[in-house]
């Protein structure tokens, strides 16, 4: 059995989803907070098991002897190392076959805030003894085209990372990569660092949403602390806006620009261009 954890959230749908594509869906389990939003693939015969990372009693009997599970990542920050380590616990009392966790790139060389809890996490897997993969995703090219059109209408593309690159994918590009590993054999005790085919700069994504958009869009760098300051201004929680300045200072570094090809061999195929996501979100 293939069991996907966060099923319901947007990286997740879309494993399923792709695995659906590849087998049947009496062979796959998800691990869910609610039911109700899996009630689709309930109907498909796929097992739905209700869990909460952060109540590791529900996590009793999510998995099985054999099943090969992927931990997608909780979404609440500071709060994921004992969450991921329920989930962790779980998985080796039931002697899972298989550990699929969605780390983040670089891994124990990514040097923004962000990454601490990968980190803490990944250790944990390794001190578990379970067979593991780390899937060290990078950032998706959504991250930056969900607000394509508010972004032409505004002109302006706001940062402090300087002229630093970024070697984005898109978010299915990711999901696939997870899909390979889960239906695949050789994927024990590996460490893929996945990130999309060509880096790109600030400056160029400003120029092709003006291209695309038909309005005029400048990347504008700033100071970390302006750059704070405006996201903090546009309705940001400080905490999440402090996140976002630190990984501008990891992109300046080059930390998010790395590419090893991982993800393009994972899925067979050349990663999403990032002018493709863009225009589709335009």
């Amino acid at each position: 059995m293939i069991v996907v954890t966060g099923a319901t959230g947007q990286l997740g749908r879309l494993v399923v989803a792709g695995l659906l594509d590849r087998i049947p869906a009496g062979e796959l389990a998800v691990a869910v907070r609610s039911a109700e939003k899996a009630a689709e693939w309930a109907a498909q015969g796929v097992d739905v098991r209700v869990v909460d990372y952060g109540r590791p009693e529900t996590l009793a009997g999510a998995f099985a002897a054999g099943d090969r599970v992927l931990l997608i990542s909780g979404s609440e920050v500071g709060s994921r190392i004992p969450q991921h380590r329920a989930v962790v616990d779980a998985a080796a009392a039931a002697g899972v076959s298989l550990f699929a966790y969605t780390g983040v790139l670089g891994g124990d060389e990514a040097g923004f805030a962000l990454a601490d809890e990968h980190k803490a996490t990944e250790a944990i897997i390794r001190e578990s003894g379970l067979p593991f993969v780390f899937l060290r995703n990078g950032w998706y090219t959504e991250n930056y085209t969900a607000d394509a059109a508010g972004t032409a209408e505004r002109g302006v593309v706001l940062g402090s990372s300087h002229d630093g690159r970024i070697a984005t994918a898109a978010r299915r590009d990711y999901a696939d990569a997870a899909v390979a590993v889960l239906t695949g054999e050789g994927h024990e005790m590996r460490v893929y660092e996945l990130s999309g085919d060509v880096a790109w700069s600030f400056s160029e994504y400003a120029a092709e949403l003006a291209a695309r958009s038909g309005k005029p869009v400048v990347y504008r760098n700033v100071t970390p602390e302006e750059h704070l300051a405006a996201l903090v201004g546009a309705g940001l929680p400080e905490g999440f806006a402090q996140v976002l300045v630190d990984v501008d200072a990891g992109i300046a570094r080059g930390e998010l620009a790395r590419n090893q090809g991982d993800l393009s061999k994972l899925i067979g195929r050349p990663t999403t261009p990032f002018t493709e996501t863009l225009t589709a979100a335009l």
